[in-house]
């Protein structure tokens, strides 16, 4: 799937044998795809829920880490690190989510003599913090949206002030938060320091850490960030745009690229303003710089930087055929990645992404729990890739992300894209949970989709169409 029309090959990392996945579902069971590819031995982790689950059986070994909750298991730091030193592994992939940009948490397993396959923990800290990230952003010389500085919990000096200066409608957003958690609009004055107060308590719950920041709005919108790969030096390559304006409340949906109807001056300084960062960063292994784009007059603001793979990256790798996870793993491991320099990096036709939940659309997208009695997916290929941790028989816990599978076409062009993304949710037969196969459907055949109208309040504006 990924080597297609390459001469490259992958061999094994030198500095690495054994690779200890720190993640569960649908991308454990992708890096530890990289990793036998690279002919690396791997050890999964897992929770009481996920004892017999898909990740567990794909791995050499395994390791309990015990309890149901992610606050039990996959985010207790010092039991993941005990479980790579008892199981033999030097070398720690986190995935995304979960610990993948705690930079506690690198530093430790740096520390305990553990390679960690991301960037360093200094990196992780500095796009961590979202104030931060936006001025480093700026002294790269990166567009960044009007907003202020942070507020901690108890310390509201200054926010009328600051709120005049950014403008409403607003964001507040969490200062450590990040994929949409910890945001809230805010469209008028009297409401806003209700919504700073709901937000501090929310980031604080989620990140330990309850300063925000407010930042400027944009009503007609569209998200679309830059998968980048830096190697430490100072040099870094950019591996093309992703547009995600498709979401609801703050969350993805539909990823693509090329992104529609984006002129190739447009695209070429957002790739600059990505590369740009990521060089003055000294940035080491795979990343993504997201910015909003104004729908209109397609000017663009840095939004923050995601120091890990992202969900997404599937349709980075369809139109390029590079392997993210290989790359990640080969820089760790001391060899030379797939890609090195911008020459090195091509790309072909289109590609779309959509997210399979275990939700209910129609009552709000609340997650749908339960056994999964049938999964039948079609048949993949190299116009078509499935990522799952998610058999017939498995049950879909309240514990985790209800996310199921990410289904990914390739095309010629993106009309073509999109038949092949619908003709594959069409062969998806799934029972004993709601999904939101037809939301998807439905959205993929939106005269305004198929047209390239993409925005953020996408699924706002056409709701009563897409729910059905």
């Amino acid at each position: 799937m990924f080597l297609k029309d390459r001469k490259w090959r992958p061999s094994s990392p030198d500095r690495m044998k054994k690779v200890l996945i720190a993640n569960r579902g649908e991308i454990a069971c992708r890096v530890i795809r990289s990793c036998k590819a690279l002919g690396l031995q791997t050890v999964a982790v897992y929770s009481d829920p996920d004892a017999q689950s898909r990740h567990v059986e794909m791995a050499d070994q395994w390791v309990a880490l015990g309890g149901s909750s992610a606050a039990e298991s996959y985010l207790r730091a010092d039991a993941v690190i005990e479980a790579a030193q008892s199981s033999g592994a030097d070398a720690i992939h986190p995935g995304y989510g979960f610990l993948s940009e705690n930079e506690n948490f690198a530093a430790a397993v740096e520390a305990a003599g553990i390679l960690w396959v991301g960037p360093t923990p200094a990196s992780i800290a500095d796009m961590g913090d979202k104030e931060r990230a936006r001025l480093l952003a700026k002294a790269a010389g990166v567009p960044v949206l009007p907003g202020s500085s942070r507020f901690r919990p108890g310390e509201l000096e200054g926010l009328v002030t600051a709120s005049r200066e950014v403008g409403f409608p607003l964001l507040v957003k969490a200062a450590a938060g990040g994929g949409g958690i910890g945001m809230r609009r805010v469209d008028r004055p009297e409401d806003l320091q209700a919504a700073v107060e709901s937000t501090q308590g929310m980031a604080a719950r989620a990140f330990g850490d309850g300063s925000v920041y407010l930042e400027r709005y944009i009503a007609s919108a569209r998200h679309v960030e830059v998968q980048v790969f830096g190697f430490g030096d100072g040099q870094a390559i950019h591996i093309h745009e992703r547009d995600c304006s498709i979401q609801r409340r703050f969350q993805k949906i539909i990823e693509e690229s090329p992104a529609p109807g984006l002129s190739s001056a447009t695209l070429q300084a957002i790739y600059d303003a990505a590369s740009a960062l990521c060089k003055q960063e000294r940035y080491r292994g795979a990343g993504t710089v997201e910015f909003v784009l104004d729908a209109q007059t397609h000017e663009f603001f840095f939004l923050e930087m995601n120091t890990r793979i992202q969900v997404e990256h599937p349709v980075s790798e369809m139109i390029t055929g590079l392997d993210l996870v290989g790359m990640q793993l080969q820089l760790a491991g001391g060899q030379t990645p797939q890609a090195r320099v911008q020459s090195d990096v091509h790309s072909s036709g289109h590609a779309i992404e959509c997210r399979l939940y275990a939700e209910r659309p129609s009552k709000g997208f609340l997650p749908s729990t339960g056994i999964v009695t049938r999964f039948d997916l079609p048949p993949t290929g190299d116009t078509l890739r499935i990522d799952s941790g998610v058999r017939t028989g498995d049950r879909i816990s309240h514990f985790y992300d209800p996310m199921i599978a990410k289904i990914i076409a390739h095309g010629a062009d993106r009309e073509q894209a999109i038949a092949r993304l619908i003709d594959a949710i069409d062969s998806v037969h799934i029972e004993g949970i709601e999904t939101n196969l037809a939301f998807l459907r439905r959205t993929l055949d939106h005269p305004a989709f198929r047209d390239g109208q993409v925005s953020t309040n996408f699924v706002d504006l056409h709701k009563m169409e897409l729910i059905g």
